[in-house]
């Protein structure tokens, strides 16, 4: 799916534009403007191009592309032929407008999907890796419910909350909005590994994005960079969970420099997944409890809050805020698990798959990677966990009745009962007047 009949000369300038050693993202857009297109770039003399960058670096440029570099344009290329693929520049008219709007907008897309998804209106939703299933099922039930309004969903393929919240726009009608998961990685290599599934159902049912070349695995510089797209991309972003040093609070700081709005999911005050949402609304994020809070607060703003450049300066004093949120994780990103590149190596060569992969609902039993939650990595790297640890771990710190807790769990209501019994005489649990079961503090 070529979006535009570009020559294939310019495409291959156009790449090799991203790839070239030594040439920032920065420097490559002000090239763009002082002499034209990528391949005017490359069509100059080093004189000429030495008035904008090094003189190595220009006559760098001036020389043909490198071996290693005309492979890459050709595995590139190959991709292209399969349906549904494309590139979309800076100069395509199906370069999404929003992005045009952030100071620093990728150069190209590599996009895989639904191509009109660019152009549709979009909320993001973020949230932390290591969500709780009160989260989780928050995530779902906003993206579902905004999906079904006509609404794109777009998250960040990470586990835990972005997984829920592409799982919940998937499901909303086939009318819906569906979604966009923008990668930090190259589009033939899918992180976390667990989500190559979703992965695969997305690039069929909704549109995977990234600005990073085919073969990039995961990298910790490229999730910050991955996190300025989905704010860039979207009206609003919503934060459904996050600790006080989530990736996700770099995100909202990122969407209220660029003039969008920040909502946040209020939770328990002992939760230390809500304290990061806690943090935003305190800055002056918007308190949200139904996805009608969301879409009525742009439905006011929509004609009347300035866009551009002149939200930015407009709305400064708001931005200057968010400057003072905890530092992110150590890869700035809300999914800064620890990364296995020989896993990524064996998910590259399963992607395009050889053969059917399992879909969504293959994954989405209660004690599945897919859940993000953290009694799958407990259960990943220790084996088999205490039915108590599991309960805790359902709980999260939100009051929960049995039937929700049979329901994430999959433990028969009598054990469930048991251990609970077991949890209360221990003071880890509290049972309600209403029934529901409550996690206490440590």
């Amino acid at each position: 799916m070529m979006p535009t009949t570009l020559p294939v000369d310019e495409i291959r300038a156009w790449l090799r534009l991203t790839l070239e050693p030594g040439l920032g993202p920065a420097q490559a857009r002000s090239l763009l403007v002082a002499v034209g297109l990528p391949q005017d770039v490359y069509n100059s003399s080093t004189a000429a191009l030495a008035k904008y960058v090094p003189y190595e670096l220009a006559a760098q440029l001036s020389r043909p592309a490198s071996a290693t570099i005309e492979q890459q344009i050709d595995a590139a290329l190959n991709w292209l032929k399969e349906p549904n693929r494309a590139i979309v520049t800076l100069a395509d008219p199906h370069y999404p407008k929003a992005l045009l709007d952030i100071h620093d907008p990728p150069l190209l897309l590599y996009v895989n999907g639904n191509l009109s998804l660019l152009s549709r209106p979009t909320l993001s939703i973020v949230g932390a890796r290591n969500a709780t299933p009160g989260g989780i099922d928050n995530a779902k039930a906003f993206a579902r419910h905004l999906a079904s309004k006509g609404w794109c969903v777009a998250s960040g393929l990470a586990a835990g909350i972005d997984t829920a919240a592409h799982e919940g726009a998937l499901s909303a009608s086939p009318k819906g909005g569906s979604t966009i998961a923008v990668m930090a990685t190259g589009l033939d290599i899918v992180y976390p590994a667990s989500n190559l599934g979703l992965a695969h159902r997305i690039a069929q049912e909704g549109l995977l994005i990234s600005e990073a070349p085919l073969g990039t695995p995961s990298k910790s510089y490229l999730f910050p960079r991955r996190n300025r797209i989905v704010a860039g991309l979207a009206q609003g972003v919503l934060v459904v969970e996050a600790t006080q040093k989530s990736g996700s609070l770099i995100t909202a700081r990122l969407a209220t420099e660029m003039g969008r709005e920040v909502f946040a999911i209020p939770g328990s005050i002992h939760s230390p997944q809500s304290r990061g949402c806690h943090a935003l609304i305190r800055q002056g994020a918007k308190l949200v409890e139904s996805g009608e809070d969301i879409t009525d607060e742009l439905r006011q703003l929509a004609g009347s809050s300035p866009k551009g450049p002149a939200a930015r300066v407009a709305r400064g004093a708001r931005a200057s805020v968010f400057h003072n949120a905890a530092p992110p994780d150590p890869d700035g990103s809300s999914c800064a698990a620890p990364i296995e590149h020989d896993a990524q190596e064996r998910v590259s060569s399963l992607w395009p798959p050889g053969g059917p992969l399992p879909d969504s609902e293959s994954r989405s039993t209660p004690d599945t990677k897919a859940k993000g939650t953290a009694v799958d990595d407990e259960q990943s790297t220790e084996g088999p966990i205490p039915i108590q640890t599991r309960l805790l771990n359902a709980l999260g710190y939100d009051p929960v009745d049995i039937d929700t807790l049979h329901r994430r769990t999959g433990i028969d209501v009598a054990r469930l009962n048991g251990a609970l019994l077991e949890l209360e005489l221990s003071d880890r649990v509290v049972r309600l007047t209403d029934g529901r079961v409550q996690q206490l503090a440590p």
